[in-house]
């Protein structure tokens, strides 16, 4: 079981540079939880890309299909007050952005504020360096 920051998600649902590399760790190990706002996180991805045309219309459908199938199988962590008291935390503590504190409360939530007991995949520099000053073992 590992926690999935968006950032290691959308290379799930639409092809980039790093989708073979974070593919490879899904099919490693399916346990998959990411927190309450992801879909919202991907579905934003997703419009940004169609937008910017990376992704064509069909492409957009594709990824938000692919969002649907990893949603039907991953545990969310939802919104609670601890979490939003270990993402003010969070903030204080390291250069995040309130998302990021949030998902990186989440993940904390998770493991049970034991970091060391699960792993933390993501591809976002800055929480990378925050969910490894927290304790967690990032890949890739």
């Amino acid at each position: 079981m590992r926690f999935w920051d968006t950032s290691a998600l959308v290379p799930l649902i639409v092809q980039e540079r790093r989708s073979e590399e974070v593919t490879r760790l899904l099919e490693a190990d399916r346990g998959m939880t990411v927190w309450w706002a992801t879909p919202v996180e991907c579905a934003s991805a997703i419009a940004r890309y169609e937008r910017g045309g990376i992704v064509t219309t069909d492409g957009a459908n594709d990824a938000s299909d692919a969002l649907r199938e990893l949603q039907a199988d991953w545990t969310e962590i939802p919104p609670s007050a601890r979490l939003r008291e270990l993402a003010r935390r969070l903030l204080r503590t390291h250069p995040l952005r309130a998302a990021d504190a949030l998902q990186l409360a989440a993940a904390l939530i998770a493991a049970e504020e034991e970091p060391e007991t699960l792993g933390f995949v993501c591809l976002d520099e800055r929480l990378t360096h925050a969910a490894q000053r927290e304790g967690f073992t990032v890949t890739p």
